[in-house]
């Protein structure tokens, strides 16, 4: 009788299946979610990498990486995902359990811009790119980076001065509250 292993996946895997609702497990490291990320170059773990990180319980490589706070969630990578592995949720997932874990980062520019985007997000249902960018260079006292960007997107009105309000902002605000509920709950 030949002994054979069965891999139930890491606790880690486990917890992340279950935060992001998505079957991290299935990903067989065909690496299209690689090769389709506009960010991946940028990243310190590639998003098969992540993934890979995932399956492998590397909690604190993974949690601790930039590549969490890079990505876009453009969800280039969960579109071209043979498995319907919907990656960007993993990645959404991965942050907020940095955030519960309170890990901290080398460089927490990622972080910051997350928190900037979501905090524009909440206040105005979507996202009122100047002011943003505002909280972030604020927060990550990098201000003048960029700046020489900031008159030709004027010019062609990439970004506006005041902000648009989505006509559901209630209802997007109301998300962010039934979500921080759920976030207390034990």
């Amino acid at each position: 009788m030949a002994n054979t292993i069965q891999w139930n996946g890491s606790e880690l895997a486990m917890e992340v299946e279950h935060r992001s609702g998505t079957p991290v497990s299935a990903c067989f490291q065909c690496h299209k979610c690689s090769t389709g990320c506009p960010i991946g170059p940028e990243m310190d773990f590639l998003p098969s990498q992540v993934m890979r990180l995932v399956h492998l319980g590397m909690e604190s490589e993974v949690l601790g990486s930039q590549a969490i706070w890079l990505c876009a969630s453009c969800e280039a990578c969960t579109t071209r995902c043979p498995q319907s592995i919907d990656v960007a949720a993993t990645m959404d997932a991965l942050r907020i359990m940095a955030i519960d874990r309170q890990v901290t980062l080398p460089d927490a520019h990622g972080k910051q811009f997350n928190r900037s985007f979501l905090g524009s997000v909440r206040r105005h249902g979507r996202v009122f790119e100047m002011g943003m960018m505002t909280l972030y260079k604020l927060r990550t006292g990098d201000l003048f980076s960029d700046m020489d960007k900031v008159p030709q997107m004027l010019a062609k009105g990439k970004l506006p001065l005041l902000p648009n309000r989505s006509g559901s902002a209630g209802e997007v605000r109301e998300v962010f509250r039934r979500a921080e509920e759920e976030e207390k709950r034990p």
